[in-house]
């Protein structure tokens, strides 16, 4: 393993190391957030530094589970129970998208909770709303929301934001996007030159560095790309769940599949869309038109980019993934199946994280519309 992807290996596990080393050098100033619809250009050009949070699969979450109760997704169970746990650190705020609704009742979690029980030390909180409408009101809607994060963004900082900073954030940030997209393409080579999971892991390495820390090390990785070891096997596309943490991709790769591409907003989601210029308006649009994303996207628009996604990816496979209480993806397989023409196999209210028994047994026979469900 290169030194590179050794490195960005670790941030991806270890998401809380450069939070702490940022926080020595500048005494404060770690933002979490939750969801790719969180403009986190505001928060570097505040000199502050975004974090994305993520659960922590087969690590209990009773204290999530009181507050949000059983019946939602588990990431977003295991967030808040981490957060209240302060495994983050300490956070100057914290950021929720709308992007779904079990972000959606975390954000009223945390506010309610914060209010009634200032002992739990839990940071302000502020949802931003990014609707994914393909209106020039819907833009205008956007643009207000990203207004009032910058807002509060500056409060917490303690410093505005000065319009040269904030398009000098948005180039750095699209150059990340940039890189995240050539390394995506390592693992499309014949032979892949980095598997699903490691390509995950430098994804969320990505939303754990300073962005230019992560841009230095994307570089260098690619730079020696040509070294990297040569990795085989069935080459699959996954869909449904964002997965955001690599155990998953991990229990596929075990089995002999190769993961060449995703459709959620730990993978190639987060970087598919640029922003068209470094200025407010365009940033409203870069966010408003990302995705397809499983929650807020038409079953249409999910299976149409599918379609094109897996082809550019060379996958052999479709394999649909629904973990418990997120029931979206279960809805988009039909016409993914259908307009992809891959052997294919759902697997359907899986726990988070992992594979259970009749899931694992449907992935070493992958033929054609096989299908497990419940």
């Amino acid at each position: 393993m290169s030194a590179a992807l050794a490195q960005l290996t670790s941030h991806g596990t270890d998401r809380r190391a450069a939070a702490d080393e940022f926080r020595a050098r500048h005494h404060g100033g770690v933002i979490g957030y939750v969801g790719a619809d969180v403009p986190v250009e505001y928060i570097t050009a505040a000199s502050l530094m975004p974090l994305r949070l993520s659960g922590s699969p087969g690590t209990p979450s009773t204290a999530g589970d009181r507050c949000l109760g059983t019946g939602l997704d588990p990431a977003a169970r295991s967030v808040l129970t981490r957060l209240l746990d302060h495994d983050f650190g300490p956070l100057d705020g914290i950021v929720v998208s709308r992007d779904c609704e079990a972000s959606l009742r975390l954000f009223y979690a945390l506010r309610e909770l914060r209010r009634v029980d200032p002992a739990l030390a839990l940071p302000p909180v502020h949802l931003v709303d990014v609707l994914h409408l393909p209106h020039r009101t819907t833009t205008r809607y956007v643009r207000a929301k990203l207004g009032q994060l910058r807002a509060t963004v500056e409060t917490w900082a303690g410093r505005s934001i000065d319009d040269t900073v904030l398009a000098d954030a948005i180039t750095a940030h699209d150059r990340l996007r940039e890189l995240l997209t050539r390394v995506a393409a390592l693992r499309r080579l014949r032979p892949a030159r980095l598997t699903g999971a490691e390509a995950l892991s430098v994804v969320a390495a990505t939303t754990a560095l300073p962005a230019d820390r992560a841009t230095a090390l994307l570089e260098e990785l690619l730079t020696g790309a040509d070294h990297l070891p040569e990795h085989e096997g069935l080459r699959v596309f996954l869909t449904g769940s964002p997965h955001d943490t690599g155990h998953l991709y991990t229990a596929l790769e075990d089995r002999g599949l190769l993961v060449v591409g995703e459709d959620h907003d730990w993978g190639d989601l987060l970087s598919l869309r640029r922003v068209a210029a470094p200025t407010e308006d365009a940033l409203a649009e870069r966010y408003q038109y990302n995705g397809p994303a499983a929650p807020r996207a038409s079953i249409r628009a999910r299976a149409e980019h599918t379609r094109r996604a897996a082809r550019d990816c060379g996958a052999e496979a479709l394999v649909g993934y629904a973990r418990t209480h997120d029931d979206a993806p279960r809805w988009d397989y039909p016409a993914q199946r259908e307009v992809t023409g891959l052997p294919s196999v759902l697997l359907s209210r899986q726990p988070y994280g992992g594979l259970d028994e009749e899931a694992a047994e449907a992935l070493t026979g992958l033929r054609p519309h096989a299908e497990v469900a419940r």
